[in-house]
């Protein structure tokens, strides 16, 4: 057989070519990781005072997609964070507003990005007027706008009975989603963050509610709280963790201890909280998503060390970091980019063997290095593929690996295969891909891309 151009530069003797493509340090804005919009979605203008107010959650969805995306001042982004308090989505018991999740869902999906969602039992005075109408136990903790902050009684079956009601409906409605991105077991409390006064055992119940609604949907418990111990315990499906007070580290002792060496999330929560809640290694399995205490605009204005930050939180091994809704500080762009590249999963293809010529339809053995780049797994059961062309005639073969075992650093596996029985006598050109449904999905970090998705790898001789 004529040797064709490429294969030229190997020996007579070679019968297996090495591949080894050039990587890319490029943003790649995988889907399911990365940077999140926080109130509003990539190419929505951002908050630029340095704070944020979004507690009632978006009601209103413009139409279209921005001619400028993303955010401008935010990194590329594939992933929106929205929530609500529970009098916005069921201002009437039983009556839920639905028109406003299917717009946000819709609204995601039409900008290239999933949705993370929260309801929250109650953010200010905005318990619904019907809930409390039941006759609810309630304690005043504060006041907003000159109207008391009212917590309810978690602990009261009325409360178990109409939250766990609240959260099958939505269940009901979007779990399994396509554009959900994930679920926030977010049960009591103000905003529901802590847990509220909800005991051990009510927790369980209501972190239940959730698990038995939302069987398809990725749940995020919420770090140091009962329900997030429980939720560890709980391996069908697994539970991710969700951190909402990133980057606390006061710094002042007020007198009463030392200063820098006062109570802090960066200090005291996530180090003991990941032990206590038995999460410290969930994130093999499922999400972690960081939300800061503090925006980056303030961090820069009190002089605070970005490295540290940055750094400090992929300790934790995080897949989404929600910044709020400010921009990123200009000087620490840069900084805060290639930490986005890290964020969740980055795959490289460190290397791969095949034949440097094969029959169709043989059965081939190739061994493949991954290189996991990035800090986390990827979640879903996305599948690493080959295609075979020859001029607009294509073959794809699926591997069986799978792509959820690609840990950080490298993963090594030995895959066979067999060539398609459809490739004609000559040339073919080889390519990869991880795909869904056959269509490229997520983008190597690999620096040749063709138009549709696909990486060029090398040739193989069809005989």
């Amino acid at each position: 057989m004529r040797k064709h151009k490429w294969r030229r530069v190997f020996a007579d003797s070679e019968t297996i070519q090495r591949i080894r493509p050039e990587p890319t340090d490029a943003d790649l804005n995988n889907p399911h990781r990365g940077w999140a919009t926080f109130q509003r979605f990539a190419g929505d203008t951002l908050q630029h005072d340095g704070t944020w107010h979004d507690d009632q959650g978006p009601v209103t969805f413009a139409k279209g997609v921005p001619r400028q995306m993303p955010v401008a001042g935010d990194p590329p982004t594939t992933v929106a964070y929205c929530r609500w308090p529970w009098g916005v989505l069921e201002p009437r018991k039983g009556v839920i507003r639905f028109d406003i999740l299917d717009r946000a869902l819709e609204t995601a999906m039409r900008r290239g990005q999933t949705l993370q969602m929260r309801t929250q039992p109650f953010v200010h005075a905005d318990l619904p007027a019907w809930f409390l109408a039941t006759g609810i136990k309630c304690e005043s903790i504060g006041t907003h706008a000159g109207q008391p902050v009212l917590e309810p009684d978690a602990n009261d079956p009325r409360y178990i009975r109409h939250w766990s009601a609240h959260i099958r409906a939505l269940g009901k409605r979007y779990d399994g989603h396509p554009g959900l991105e994930s679920f926030d077991v977010s049960y009591a409390g103000r905003f529901g963050e802590c847990g509220g006064n909800a005991s051990p055992e009510t927790s369980a119940k209501l972190v239940d509610a959730y698990h038995a609604a939302f069987r398809k949907t990725t749940l995020l418990s919420m770090i140091g709280t009962h329900g997030c111990r429980y939720a560890a315990s709980l391996n069908r499906p697994p539970f991710g963790w969700r951190g909402d007070g990133f980057m606390d580290f006061k710094n002042s002792g007020r007198g009463s201890v030392p200063d820098h060496l006062c109570w802090n999330h960066m200090f005291d929560v996530y180090p003991v909280e990941l032990l206590d809640s038995g999460v410290a290694e969930r994130w093999r399995v499922a999400p972690v998503t960081m939300e800061p205490y503090a925006t980056l605009v303030q961090c820069h204005q009190n002089g605070w060390s970005i490295d540290w930050i940055l750094e400090h939180c992929l300790k934790y091994r995080p897949t989404i970091f929600m910044h709020k809704s400010v921009p990123v500080p200009s000087a620490w762009r840069d900084a805060v980019d290639a930490f986005v590249r890290k964020l969740g999963y980055r795959f490289y293809l460190h290397q791969m063997t095949l034949p440097l010529e094969a029959k169709p339809g043989q059965k081939i053995t190739s061994t493949v290095t991954i290189d996991n780049k990035g800090v986390a797994p990827i979640y879903r059961p996305y599948t690493f593929a080959l295609r075979f062309s020859q001029g607009k005639r294509h073959a794809i073969v699926p591997f069986q690996q799978d792509i959820r075992s690609w840990m950080p650093d490298y993963t090594t596996f030995h895959e066979t295969f067999r060539l398609p029985s459809t490739l004609q006598r000559g040339e073919a050109r080889v390519s990869c891909a991880i795909v869904a449904q056959s269509q490229p999905a997520v983008r190597l970090a690999i620096r040749a891309v063709e138009p549709d998705g696909w990486h060029p790898l090398t040739h193989i001789d069809i005989l």
